[in-house]
């Protein structure tokens, strides 16, 4: 793949992410509300209440350069437990992945390759691409996989490099299988809209700082169209989650079953 320089405009957008500092600040006016209830508000934002297709593109940068990129389109329904998605996601590039489908039933995630005709068991901890793990692109419910709690009011800096009076929210997942054991998520205070959030590994280390960026009307109400994802330990390593083509529609339960991915065919 030909390398792209990153430009001017995003080198300057990185650095200012990956150096911009919290600034704690005193309890807002705003009496402290329930952390459940502000992860679920967060998540009615994230996504759609209803089933949905959105294509999503995967940009990843080292040293200011575009090194890899993949293209995606997910499939995800509601009606799992506790309302979770269900989703089915097929690689469209590039070319010697296309094809492939990832299948989130439950807790399980599943990988099917067209070229092997195999079906494999994978963990949405591993990487698909940058900082991108495969969790990260099968829709999820954060008040489904997390604990919540309320760590106080924090004025940060946003994806856009502007000041966002912010809720902070202390995640610890519920069970082994989710993508990250722990996590804070910052929620803007006046419409509870996802700002940033950290994800560590068990240790405590800092794994990525991913920024919600792009708020869009899609399916109804304004939500984030970019997450962009820095690496805990080089701030230079990048990746960017875009997402487009919003579309409500019907998803066929036999989609979303694991002996049927080798049939599987978008209409």
């Amino acid at each position: 793949m030909s390398e792209k320089r990153f430009e001017p405009s995003r080198r300057t957008f990185a650095w200012g992410l990956a150096l911009a500092a919290l600034r704690p600040g005193p309890a807002g006016a705003l009496s402290a509300p329930n952390a459940d209830t502000l992860l679920r508000r967060a998540d009615e934002i994230r996504n759609p209440d209803r089933a949905f297709a959105v294509t999503t593109a995967l940009l990843e940068f080292k040293n200011d350069r575009q090194t890899q990129t993949m293209s995606l389109r997910a499939y995800s329904s509601t009606g799992g437990p506790a309302q979770q998605f269900r989703s089915l996601v097929e690689i469209l590039a590039p070319a010697q992945d296309k094809g492939k489908l990832i299948l989130k039933d439950g807790l399980s995630l599943w990988m099917f390759d067209p070229v092997s005709k195999a079906t494999i068991r994978i963990s949405p901890q591993q990487r698909l691409l940058g900082q991108a793990a495969n969790g990260d692109v099968v829709t999820t419910n954060f008040a489904f996989d997390y604990r919540a709690e309320l760590a106080g009011a924090d004025d940060i800096t946003d994806g856009d490099r502007k000041a966002v009076r912010c809720w902070k929210l202390s995640l610890e997942a519920r069970t082994p299988d989710t993508t990250y054991r722990k996590a804070l998520l910052w929620l803007a205070q006046d419409d509870n809209r996802p700002v940033k959030a950290q994800f560590f590994v068990d240790s405590g280390m800092l794994l990525k700082t991913a920024f919600y960026r792009r708020m869009q009307p899609v399916l109804g109400i304004r939500r984030p169209t970019e997450t962009v994802m820095i690496d805990g330990l080089d701030p230079k390593w990048i990746t960017v989650m875009r997402f487009s083509h919003h579309a409500s529609r019907d998803i066929p339960d036999t989609w979303l079953q694991r002996d049927y991915l080798p049939r599987f065919k978008a209409q």
